[in-house]
């Protein structure tokens, strides 16, 4: 699957997990998924990480409940998560992957281990198997 992503909101998800190291930072995205099979990410939005560490995270559920009220009013629908690795690599970990309980999400992970070039990847994970999606990341459109 081909995932787009506008680069202000790259620009948010990079700047919030540089403000929460050395703790993962972790969020929702929203969009939708055209009839071309590009899924498109309209939305992202900046959850707190209610385990406060730098190996996990669990989103805030009123947070959560927030979100995804506010994808509803907007017209797009949940597409996933995105959180940061704040010294790993941009994969999914063993505990990403038992967790990733949607298999029609994208996961959306942001390596900052070196902070001279972060990497944000997405992936898919279905029956325990983290597979890298295409992540395409767009200029933002004028008007």
């Amino acid at each position: 699957m081909k995932v787009t992503l506008k680069k202000s909101d790259y620009e948010k998800i990079l700047a919030r997990a540089r403000e929460e190291k050395p703790d993962e930072a972790c969020g929702l995205i929203g969009g939708i998924d055209s009839p071309d099979g590009v899924r498109q990410i309209e939305s992202v939005y900046l959850l707190t990480n209610v385990d406060h560490s730098n190996e996990h995270f669990s989103l805030d559920p009123r947070e959560q409940l927030s979100a995804v009220r506010d994808m509803r009013e907007k017209g797009i629908k949940p597409l996933g998560n995105w959180h940061s690795h704040p010294e790993s690599p941009s994969r999914s970990s063993q505990e990403d992957i038992r967790l990733a309980y949607d298999s029609k999400a994208s996961y959306l992970i942001l390596s900052l281990m070196d902070e001279k070039a972060p990497v944000l990847n997405s992936f898919h994970v279905e029956g325990g198997v983290s597979t890298k999606e295409e992540l395409v990341i767009l200029e933002d459109q004028e008007g």
